[in-house]
């Protein structure tokens, strides 16, 4: 692998699969780790500033140490592919949904069996949202649904059906009752969590929304597009006060965005995000000017 740039100096940086970097500047020698996963691995989530866990399509879901690299902690039982993890920072419990329909729930520190089941899709699942104290998280299927579980009884709370409304991703709005939820019919809702009603729809975009995610302040939520050969695949930066319409894109991948994230914010380093695409890129934006000088 190529040498990765160690600070974010440039208003654009990109990453190439083969380790390449765009940029010039500052960098350090990365480090290499045993494979944690048999296959190729499907999602990754932070669990805690020192641990991630992920899911792959050896139907395992792993956690790691973020510094040393190695597995700590490897949970079986899917019969599938893992399609999203996900967990409350700071939370010992883990989520994961699978392409056999199933959501299951782990105890860092418990068993190594599930410690709960959430049956009740009739497709894939491929959203998962989990409240900030891990009390209830919200799924999305591939089958138009958005489902509501206490995730210690495990109780379906509350299940909600739109037309085509294929979810692609989940994420809970920090501090707020509130989920925004991508989806292949090109729109990006924001869901009240307590009633399991759309709060919000912005704009429908030209292209399938891929993937969400959401501000710490819970001010700004990002969404990602699809796209091919330069059109679309842009990232969205909409307000969540001022739901109007978009606030900035994020323009230059030359094939699907796949994710889109908020980057932790230095007390040095202005607002920043990154999103990966299909064409083997990943660029970290200045989060106010998209790049722009």
């Amino acid at each position: 692998m190529g040498k990765l740039q160690s600070k974010i100096s440039f208003h654009t940086t990109k990453y190439r699969a083969d380790g390449s970097v765009g940029q010039t500047g500052p960098s350090g020698a990365p480090q290499q780790h045993s494979p944690t996963h048999t296959d190729a691995v499907t999602s990754v989530a932070a669990l805690r500033p020192d641990l991630c866990v992920s899911g792959g399509r050896d139907k395992s879901v792993a956690v790691s140490s973020w510094r040393s690299g190695a597995a700590l902690r490897r949970f079986t039982g899917h019969e599938r592919e893992v399609t999203k993890v996900t967990s409350a920072l700071d939370s010992s419990r883990v989520f994961s949904a699978s392409r056999d329909k199933t959501v299951m729930m782990w105890e860092l520190h418990g068993a190594s069996g599930p410690s709960q089941h959430f049956p009740g899709h009739d497709l894939v699942v491929t959203g998962l949202a989990v409240s900030p104290d891990a009390s209830q998280l919200c799924t999305g299927s591939r089958d138009n649904t958005v489902c509501k579980w206490d995730t210690e009884t495990g109780e379906c709370l509350g299940r909600a059906a739109i037309s085509r409304n294929l979810v692609t991703h989940l994420c809970w709005v920090p501090g707020e009752p509130y989920v925004i939820q991508t989806s292949e019919d090109k729109t990006t809702r924001v869901w009240d969590s307590r009633e399991l009603q759309v709060a919000h729809t912005f704009p429908a975009k030209q292209h399938i929304q891929t993937c969400c995610d959401v501000s710490q302040d819970g001010r700004y939520c990002l969404s990602s597009s699809s796209g091919s050969a330069g059109h679309g695949a842009e990232a969205t930066l909409w307000d969540l006060r001022q739901t109007r319409g978009r606030v900035c894109e994020y323009k230059g991948h030359f094939q699907t965005t796949t994710s889109c994230v908020f980057l932790p914010r230095g007390p040095a380093l202005a607002p920043s995000i990154a999103t990966s695409s299909s064409d083997s890129t990943v660029k970290v934006w200045d989060q106010d000017t998209a790049g722009r000088g």
